[in-house]
């Protein structure tokens, strides 16, 4: 895979197979193309060159109603925190208000259902933004660092959502820069930097002992240049 913008290259000479169970991390510096990545994936960009499949079928608008995106900064409706839930499944599921409610208190929100959405705090806005998420029933969830300048006790309650989501057999892929938070979650960990992968391997491989003297440098918290 192969992405450009007029004269920059952002991405190259990508070869990815990823697995379609466990969780997958996607880490490196700043700038290193995380997020491109990740949009390219879920068919929000298409690269210049190069195919991306799902399943051994070329991705399109079918496979991607089978996929969900939660992106760093939150985006909610703006109607209350129960009308944000109830407007991606009421078509769907029958028991659609009940699921809803049990999904609010499962993330500690079932006290603000009335409340306008936009008026919660960042940590409750992420909150809501997965458990919409959640709700679509996806096949594969796209995370892009879902807990960035949250409070430990919002942090926990996603990361543990999303253990449970990888147990319910969703495919998740995050992108984090918490190396904490990426030991305790990753099944595997795909290391990119200046738009190049650099490493992809085992979660367990990769901290303990990753094969690119780039990743051992960001794991020491090291400048990559």
């Amino acid at each position: 895979m192969f992405l450009q913008t007029e004269e920059i290259t952002l991405l190259s000479g990508i070869n990815l197979k990823i697995p379609d169970n466990g969780i997958t991390i996607i880490m490196g510096p700043n700038g290193a193309g995380k997020s491109l990545l990740l949009r390219c994936l879920h068919g929000l960009i298409k690269p210049s060159k190069g195919e991306i499949t799902y399943a051994g079928k070329l991705l399109d608008i079918k496979i991607r109603k089978k996929q969900s995106m939660v992106f760093q900064t939150p985006t909610l409706l703006r109607r209350p925190v129960l009308e944000n839930l109830l407007f991606v499944i009421e078509k769907k599921d029958k028991n659609h208000v009940d699921n809803c409610l049990k999904m609010l208190a499962k993330i500690n929100l079932e006290g603000h259902k009335n409340q306008p959405a936009r008026l919660l705090s960042g940590g409750e806005k992420q909150r809501l933004s997965l458990a919409r998420a959640l709700l679509t029933k996806p096949d594969v969830l796209f995370l892009d660092e879902p807990t960035a300048n949250l409070d430990p006790s919002s942090v926990l309650l996603i990361e543990n959502l999303i253990l449970e989501a990888r147990s319910n057999g969703i495919k998740i892929i995050l992108i984090t820069h918490d190396i904490a938070q990426a030991k305790r979650l990753a099944d595997e960990v795909i290391f990119i930097n200046k738009g190049h992968i650099i490493e992809h391997s085992k979660g367990k491989t990769f901290f303990i002992k990753p094969s690119s003297s780039e990743a051992q440098a960001y794991l020491d918290g090291n400048l990559l240049i």
